[in-house]
């Protein structure tokens, strides 16, 4: 069974509030044809559309692939955090890859975040950036954690926007007794996934990229050029860009061995009005410390979007359900609101949380994994990868030195070995251990 059709209509959106509230319904024409270019892009989420736009602005002929439309993938799906640094904290970066590695790994995830408000501002998006995320911690170690976090990052990293919480300060803002303080970061932000995404494909027309939504690659013979075939049409091109993430499926089986799809939901209720207090008291994002986080934030018109849950095979679950009971957990009063939109999507994560860059040809480059970190890093690795088609590799040669170990063996059993780990982090977080 093939993720790209497991679970959605093709060629159509998830039925979720972002596709209730998108910018535009722009439908890009399908592949049809023989066609030539520079670079070829197989992936229409930000990793795709950021390497095509930051290829076309240096003069390549740029064509990309998307199997259904335009953000259809986690891209257009996720909790929209903008998120500092790297998925994993500084602390274990530094444990693992010495501090001046850290440090330019630090260096990366920052320049995501710029990048993100450069691309919104430069291409004038109808996006708006809210500032602010905060870590909501469930014990005093975790707290205690995060304190040092924000005191680490001040003294070693010069980066100043982290402001410890207490439980006071916390439910001052987050009024929810499931958690006992934790931190906010006002460097950090959210935004509409999807809009962002659909407004990066519009400056990519713009610049003049070939967008091909309703493509999906079925064959790639190597060569140079490398040959992309598509059900009607197929391009030659000199570079290949592997931006489907979650979605590859075997089009690249390196990649795959070291990259694990899961599914992750999310709710969004109906407009909470005046009981929007009983929530968040700013507009800001939230994640907490379960190992299966609950994210969850404000949306323009006042509803909760409400992010929790995971599983691990090809069919989604009953999502209210598996949704609603976290969010329960943090919010029992709200037992009695409407839920509207009810959605799920696939993310890919790797075996150490850090992104895994490769080049499974000798003139294709891919970027995935991002592990719940792809709205910043994802933009990133697009741009990273353009670097690199440029001749300027320095950054993806970073992030390619980087150790991310596949599944043992391989895609095969990586669900099942998977599912064994998350199960046993489930039972831990049940215990409070």
């Amino acid at each position: 069974m093939n993720l790209l059709f497991a679970n959605d209509r093709k060629g159509e959106h998830a039925p979720s509030y972002y596709a209730a509230t998108a910018l535009t319904d722009r439908r890009w024409p399908a592949l049809t044809g023989r066609h030539r270019a520079d670079v070829c892009v197989v992936g229409g989420g930000f990793t795709g559309l950021s390497a095509a736009l930051h290829l076309a602005e240096k003069g390549y002929s740029v064509r990309l692939l998307e199997a259904h439309r335009v953000g259809f993938g986690a891209s257009g799906r996720n909790g929209g955090q903008v998120g500092s640094g790297q998925r994993l904290e500084q602390d274990d970066l530094e444990k693992a890859h010495g501090p001046e590695m850290a440090r330019r790994l630090w260096d990366i995830g920052e320049d995501a975040k710029a990048l993100i408000r450069d691309l919104i501002a430069r291409y004038e998006m109808d996006v708006t950036f809210h500032p602010g995320i905060a870590h909501a911690c469930r014990t005093e170690s975790e707290v205690a954690h995060s304190h040092h976090m924000a005191e680490k990052l001040a003294r070693d990293y010069g980066y100043d926007q982290v402001e410890p919480l207490s439980r006071e300060a916390l439910h001052a803002i987050l009024p929810s007794e499931a958690y006992l303080g934790g931190d906010i970061d006002r460097g950090a932000g959210h935004l509409h996934p999807l809009n962002f995404a659909q407004s990066l494909a519009l400056a990519c027309n713009k610049a003049g990229v070939e967008i091909h939504e309703g493509s999906l690659v079925h064959h790639i013979r190597p060569g140079a050029p490398v040959r992309v075939q598509t059900e009607h049409g197929h391009i030659d091109a000199d570079h290949l860009i592997f931006a489907a993430n979650g979605y590859l499926g075997n089009l690249a089986p390196r990649v795959a061995s070291h990259v694990m799809p899961i599914n992750n939901f999310i709710v969004a209720t109906e407009p909470l009005g005046p009981r929007v207090a009983q929530v968040l008291r700013e507009n800001i994002a939230v994640a907490d410390t379960k190992f299966v986080v609950n994210y969850w934030r404000l949306s323009d018109d006042n509803r909760l979007l409400f992010g929790g849950g995971e599983s691990y095979g090809y069919r989604f679950p009953d999502i209210v359900q598996t949704v609603r009971k976290p969010m329960l957990e943090v919010y029992p009063s709200l037992a009695d609101v409407k839920i509207d939109y009810a959605w799920g999507g696939t993310l890919a994560i790797t075996r150490t949380r850090m992104p895994y860059f490769a080049r499974p040809l000798k003139n294709a480059l891919s970027a995935s994994g991002f592990s719940g970190h792809g709205v910043a890093m994802g933009t990133m690795a697009g741009k990273i990868m353009a670097e690199a088609v440029a001749g300027q590799a320095e950054r993806f040669d970073l992030m390619a030195s980087l150790d991310v170990p596949g599944f043992p063996g391989g895609s095969l059993l990586r669900s099942p070995l998977l599912v064994a780990a998350m199960t046993w982090f489930s039972m831990r977080d049940k215990l409070g251990i």
